[in-house]
């Protein structure tokens, strides 16, 4: 590396820290309810919502599976009628079955992965109105989810953990929309599309140039952590991402929210000292692996943009897999082994080193439920966490929240292997075939939503089994969550004693830290030494 590449590094993370105070405390600000505005009232009313009304965890469970079924339904229903929509430039037909319920999963699962080509495939109002809302209230879920845990271990003796229907409005109307509609403005500056024109054929060529309202999309998809590109090609699309100050805003947003929500959920449980331990064992996680990969990159420039580099690249590839996002500005299939290792465990590790927005603070909260645990067998102590004391049914719930996405890859990849459609995308064969595949379910089950721009991955079977793992890995961990939530909330909080493993320290950092490089490592070493490990050594 050298010291230029040192500094861009520098020069991103001190950003990216430098926002998380006064982010985190304003949307602290929002979930404690410190704010409201005509229009939050008149939502709460035009759709008949109590805000008053405290939920208990099933109670919220129900709302937030059936506002996402609900999600769901109107996303593949406009797929599949889309050539009778506005707005259509291209008169593009109706969206096949599977590939619809694949994309109509990913999009309400937060994870946006395409198995398609969007200016090849979707009109403008399918873009707008069922994926671009998609990106608002699937990624104000995950935030939803990761208030009400909060306050489920800040509360104590009570059943409600909050009222799903208000943290979804609240998180979408005073923290989502105002930052899309800001980077919105910052891309339209740089050259970011935002029209609703017809494609542009080039006279002299005949190429055709598509057009479309890109900018508002890119922006939530990254302020989300969707990941979903308006163009096949992503933020690689100079269209979407044209010139090195866009890519810093769009790799920067990427990070912004996820970090931030850490010192919120210190807010929240009125005690900073806990957001500052889960950003310290994201970075801890973080920092090697993207040192891994910049130097790994260094010199290959094969898959990258040259306006980018292989730094900015490599930057982008690490913060997006870490991000639960999946936007990708180069193609991972084209990176090195080693390069392309870091990515991987990132999202196998469960998608918690940053990890979605609200998703990546309560499946690390899960991680560091299980890691009090095994320290409380090492003393022979029941084992508590924030005050409360962690008993089976949390073990149960947070074990569920650990091994689903890693069933769902695993099951995934093994089925399609040994499918002969499974293996008809592939680009290669061999060990990096075999990557191809697990990265694409590594991807889904984890809810990133990269890929390795290698594998046809728009087959029956792989939408079918891809958009299956999109859902249960979303959604099993999530209510699986909420449980642990509605559990705690009832708990008394019990002082802090002699024998307490305080969960604030570099210790907790450290054994918080290991425990998920542990797990990823125990449920998919095996599978990556088939793959990336084996090009590695070769």
């Amino acid at each position: 590396m050298s010291w230029a590449d040192t500094v861009q590094i520098a020069i991103y993370l001190g950003a990216l820290l430098l926002c998380v105070k006064p982010l985190g405390s304003y949307m602290a600000w929002i979930y404690e309810g410190r704010w409201s505005c005509g229009l939050e009232r008149w939502i709460y009313r035009a759709a008949g919502v109590k805000e008053a009304l405290a939920m208990s965890w099933k109670c919220y469970a129900r709302a937030f599976l059936f506002f996402n079924a609900a999600g769901f339904a109107a996303v593949y229903a406009m797929l599949r009628i889309q050539q009778f929509l506005p707005w259509n430039p291209q008169s593009f037909p109706a969206v096949d079955a599977h590939t619809a319920f694949n994309i109509a999963a990913s999009f309400v699962s937060n994870t946006n992965w395409q198995s398609y080509g969007g200016e090849s495939t979707l009109g403008y109002f399918v873009q707008m109105a069922g994926l671009a809302v998609q990106n608002f209230v699937s990624a104000a879920s995950g935030m939803a989810v990761m208030a009400a845990l909060a306050r489920g271990l800040g509360s104590q003796g009570t059943k409600s953990i909050g009222n799903f229907w208000v943290d979804l409005v609240r998180s979408t109307l005073y923290i989502l929309l105002p930052l899309s509609v800001l980077l919105t403005v910052i891309l339209m500056s740089q050259g970011v599309i935002q029209n609703l024109n017809p494609y542009v054929t080039m006279a002299e060529t005949g190429q055709v140039l598509p057009m479309g309202p890109a900018a508002s999309q890119v922006a939530i998809k990254q302020l989300g952590t969707n990941g979903g590109g308006f163009f096949n090609t992503n933020s690689a699309h100079p269209f979407e991402n044209p010139t090195p100050f866009s890519n810093f805003a769009e790799c920067l947003a990427l990070l912004l929210i996820p970090a931030a929500l850490c010192h919120t959920f210190g807010c929240l449980v009125k005690d900073r000292r806990q957001g500052v331990a889960l950003l310290a064992t994201m970075l801890v996680i973080f920092l090697p692996l993207l040192l891994l990969t910049v130097h790994a990159e260094q010199g290959n420039m094969e898959g990258k943009e040259v306006r980018f580099g292989t730094t900015s690249s490599a930057l982008w590839a690490v913060a997006t897999t870490a991000a639960s996002n999946g936007a990708v500005n180069s193609m991972h299939d084209s990176y090195t082994p080693l390069g392309e290792l870091a990515p991987f465990f990132l999202m196998q590790c469960g998608e918690v080193v940053f990890g979605g927005v609200g998703s990546g603070v309560y499946g690390l909260i899960v991680f560091a439920v299980i890691a009090v645990f095994l320290a409380g067998l090492m003393v022979g102590r029941t084992p508590e966490f924030l005050g409360k004391k962690i008993e089976a049914f949390e073990m149960q719930m947070a074990s569920i929240a650990i091994l689903v996405p890693p069933l769902c890859v695993l099951l995934g990849t093994a089925i399609t292997v040994v499918s002969p459609m499974g293996l008809s995308g592939l680009q290669d064969r061999g060990a990096h075939g075999f990557s191809e595949i697990l990265y694409a379910f590594t991807s889904m089950a984890n809810n990133n939503g990269s890929a390795f721009a290698g594998y046809g991955a728009n087959t029956p079977l792989v939408n079918i089994a891809g958009g299956l793992a999109m859902l249960m890995a979303r959604f099993w961990v999530a209510l699986a969550v909420l449980g642990i939530a509605g559990s705690l909330a009832q708990k008394k909080i019990i002082p802090a004693g002699a024998g307490t493993l305080p969960t604030h320290t570099p210790l907790f950092v450290g054994i918080l830290a290991g425990t998920v490089v542990i797990v990823g490592a125990l449920a998919f070493i095996p599978a990556l030494a088939l793959g990336p490990i084996v090009e590695v050594l070769r």
